[in-house]
C-alpha cells in the first residue's frame, strides 16, 4: 500500500512542478496581441519608439520558436514519467530518473523565459526599465488564481 501513496505522491508532485513552470512561463510570455500582462505591458503602456518595437517583435518571434521546442520537451518528459510510473508502479529508478529529466526541462524553459525578458528589458530606456521591472516584481509576488 505504502508503494501505491508514493506513486500517486509522485505524480501529484510531478503534476504540480509542470503546473508551476508552465504558468510561470505562460504568465510572463505573450502568446498573441492581448495575450499576457507583460505582453500588454510591452506593447501598450511602455511607449515603444517604432525601433524598440521591431527589436521586440523580432526577439518575440525567436522565444516563440524556441518555446514551441521546449513545450514539446516538457510534454514529451511528461510521456516519459507516465511510462516510468506505469512500469514501476513506484518510486523506482525509471520514476527518478524521468523526474529529473522534467525538472531539467522545467528548468530550462524558465531560464529561456527569463533569458527572453531580460533581452526585451535591455531595448528599453531607463525610464522603461524601471516600469518594465516593477511589473515584473508584480507578476512574480501576485498570488496565483487557481
Amino acid at each position: 500500500m505504502a508503494a501505491n501513496v508514493r506513486y500517486v505522491l509522485v505524480a501529484l508532485v510531478s503534476a504540480a512542478i509542470a503546473l508551476s513552470a508552465s504558468h510561470f512561463a505562460r504568465s510572463m510570455m505573450a502568446t498573441g496581441h492581448g495575450g499576457s500582462e507583460l505582453h500588454q505591458l510591452m506593447h501598450d503602456r511602455l511607449d515603444l519608439t517604432t525601433t524598440q518595437q521591431a527589436e521586440i517583435d523580432r526577439l518575440e518571434a525567436d522565444f516563440a520558436e524556441r518555446r514551441k521546442a521546449l513545450d514539446a520537451r516538457m510534454r514529451q518528459t511528461n510521456t516519459d514519467l507516465a511510462a516510468a510510473m506505469a512500469s514501476e508502479h513506484q518510486f523506482g529508478p525509471k520514476v527518478a530518473g524521468a523526474v529529473d529529466r522534467s525538472h531539467m526541462a522545467m528548468g530550462d524553459l524558465q531560464k529561456e523565459t527569463l533569458a527572453h525578458v531580460f533581452a526585451m528589458r535591455a531595448v528599453l530606456t531607463p525610464d522603461q526599465a524601471k516600469i518594465f521591472d516593477r511589473e515584473i516584481a508584480r507578476a512574480l509576488t501576485a498570488p496565483q488564481a487557481h
